[in-house]
């Protein structure tokens, strides 16, 4: 534990970024995993929707210091790129 003053509001500090930090990468992986399971499913209007609430999930996790901005594209690339291929992809007939 620390015992200075400043140490001490430092460690209450870092606490409580940490929580925050916590609930918006929680947020983010969870919309991730919601993308994810609409995209198994897939319906195109849905999954551009989650697609689209993804995508601006990621950026806010970028503006709020949880992701890098390479990161984040990267991860936007990739599922864009997922949507694309469902998009070109033949249906099946039923």
């Amino acid at each position: 534990m620390p015992t200075m003053k400043s140490a001490k509001k430092r460690l209450r500090q870092n606490i409580k970024r940490n929580l925050r930090n916590r609930t918006h990468r929680s947020a983010l992986k969870t919309q991730l995993k919601k993308f994810l399971t609409t995209l198994r499913v897939g319906d195109v209007k849905a999954v551009e929707e989650e697609l689209r609430l993804t995508v601006k999930k990621i950026d806010k996790g970028v503006s709020k210091g949880i992701l890098t901005k390479n990161v984040a594209d990267r991860r936007k690339s990739r599922l864009t790129k997922k949507v694309n291929q469902l998009k070109t992809a033949p249906s099946p007939k039923s």
